[in-house]
């Protein structure tokens, strides 16, 4: 049976590059969830973060979450720190096949820049919030089905590799 293909990470792992791509690959629906909250909401998440706080801003993460997973087998990246939230990766292990993008803090930093639309990075040092958000997070990054090195690949071959694992463990065959 198909499973959900659920990428999780710190922010600038390539979740949303990478997932693309592998939906591409797939022929499967992609779902940022990061953009349905936007569409929904009608302004950035930053906005949302400074103007509502981070709990709206999770109490909305997991509608759209709740919604993902309840629709046709897809891929779903959700932002950096959905999968340290409580419940959260138990509530889609059932319906998903979880994929841990593993990267380094300072790749990472790289990638989001001065983190200026991305809420858990604005004024900070980015390599060091960067490095604080991996010892946080990581124990439940670990709890994936699988990881991914995604510092040194291109994207392409990233979803080439994650495409292989999902056709053999998540139910997607050729």
């Amino acid at each position: 049976m198909k499973r959900h293909v659920l990428l999780i990470g710190l922010p600038g792992a390539g979740k949303t590059t990478v997932g693309k791509l592998l939906a591409d690959r797939l022929g499967a629906p992609f779902v940022d969830t990061d953009a349905v909250i936007v569409r929904k909401m009608q302004k950035p998440i930053a906005l949302i973060f400074g103007e509502e706080g981070e709990q709206k801003f999770r109490l909305l993460e997991a509608d759209a979450m709740k919604a993902a997973l309840g629709g046709p087998p897809a891929v779903i990246t959700p932002g950096g720190g959905w999968a340290a939230q409580p419940g959260a990766l138990e509530s889609a292990r059932e319906s998903a096949f979880i994929i841990y993008l593993r990267t380094m803090a300072l790749t990472a930093a790289k990638r989001v820049g001065g983190g200026g639309t991305r809420p858990m990075l604005v004024g900070e040092d980015p390599v060091e919030k960067m490095r604080q958000l991996l010892k946080d997070r990581e124990p439940f990054y670990l709890q994936a089905d699988c990881e991914v090195k995604a510092d040194v690949k291109p994207a392409a071959a990233l979803a080439d590799e994650m495409a292989l694992i999902v056709r053999e463990r998540a139910g997607w065959s050729t």
